[in-house]
């Protein structure tokens, strides 16, 4: 049974609702006071809240404030009983992350009219995560042990290989096997290194404290990490005559070099990854106001709306259609490293013809 919590230190009115709210079908417990709405809260994890503002002790505001900053209540419905209509009453609740208003008096139908909305968007919302959940299981599933058995499976054969018979081949045929070991090896540390820098990345949404440190690191000359990185993605591939440098301004950026060297590495190898030998590459960066924008643009594959929509951890498109490299990491790597720092990302693609991608971080 979908379980509400009623908080509302008027009694008779908090009979009332648990009445009206139980012969309606749903399981409904009641709370005095806001500092027993917050135990019960976190005790029961109640599919929908509601709560009276006016309350001695630990008033509406109160709870909600609480109950958001405990991750088991941080999403969970919530709507404001109240007797003020004050516009700045609304906004307040709203702002702290209220979902609706019950203005008293109220009638059994306006209730239950609000509360049956607000399990419907609860409803809608767990199926669309539910939703991203599969899509992120299936890219996972397609994705990932591909990444992983493909450099091992080069590196396991090329060393037997050489385990096998390193006393009767040219020493050149040895140097070719251990170059592709090397490659292989290098590819699979970057997955790794790639997959334990986003889950990093993710644990740091839910850590203020240690955002507001890393905003704190500075790059005095993009334009030269810029550079040095961008020519580096092009020289792994062998395609430094493709690059192009589309005019790097200089500025003080409010992140660090290795933070920007990783944003450029992941949006210049996802560049070159995606374009064919031949097609330029244009890596930009310019002041724009009291950002510094960072620009790649290449004229390969694309993608379309919904992808750019879809962009997330493990999803590459069309994989049964394209075979390639990479898992998917790279593009939620750099949209999370501006966000964390202020800044933002923007895709803007052309099926089969141009794709550009914008970083703009924050100016120090």
């Amino acid at each position: 049974m979908t379980k509400i919590l009623v908080i509302e230190d008027a009694q008779p009115l908090r009979k009332d609702i648990v009445e009206m709210l139980a012969f309606e079908g749903f399981d409904v417990v009641g709370a005095e006071n806001g500092i027993q709405g917050v135990q019960y809260a976190l005790e029961t994890n109640p599919d929908l809240i509601i709560c009276d503002i006016m309350m001695p002790e630990l008033d509406g505001y109160g709870v909600l404030e609480r109950l958001r900053q405990e991750p088991s209540t941080r999403t969970t419905p919530f709507v404001f009983l109240t007797a003020r209509t004050d516009r700045s009453d609304v906004r307040q609740g709203m702002d702290m992350g209220a979902e609706d208003y019950l203005t008293k008096p109220f009638a059994a139908s306006e209730l239950i009219s609000t509360v049956r909305a607000q399990l419907r968007k609860r409803a809608i919302y767990a199926q669309m995560s539910e939703q991203k959940l599969d899509e992120l299981r299936e890219n996972i599933i397609l994705s990932l042990p591909h990444e992983l058995r493909t450099p091992l499976t080069s590196i396991l054969g090329f060393s037997d290989i050489l385990m096998v018979d390193a006393y009767t081949l040219e020493p050149q045929r040895i140097v070719e096997l251990s170059q592709y070991i090397n490659s292989a090896a290098l590819r699979l540390y970057r997955l790794i290194e790639n997959y334990l820098f986003y889950a990093q990345l993710e644990l740091l949404l839910n850590d203020p404290a240690r955002i507001e440190v890393m905003r704190r690191n500075l790059t005095s000359d993009p334009a030269v990490i810029i550079q040095d990185q961008a020519y580096i993605s092009a020289q792994n591939v062998g395609r430094e005559m493709d690059l192009r440098m589309d005019g790097l301004e200089t500025a003080t950026l409010g992140m660090g070099d290795e933070y920007l060297k990783k944003i450029v590495e992941e949006l210049a190898d996802n560049a070159f990854k995606f374009s064919e030998v031949g097609q330029p590459v244009y890596i930009g960066g310019r002041v724009n106001g009291d950002t510094y924008v960072l620009s790649v643009t290449d004229h390969g594959r694309g993608m379309t709306s919904q992808q750019i929509a879809d962009v997330g951890a493990y999803m590459q498109f069309d994989r049964r259609i394209h075979e390639q490299q990479g898992s998917g990491l790279g593009l939620i790597i750099s949209k999370r490293l501006a966000e964390l720092h202020g800044g933002w990302m923007t895709i803007e693609s052309a099926p089969h013809q141009q794709t550009t991608i914008c970083v703009a971080l924050p100016l120090a």
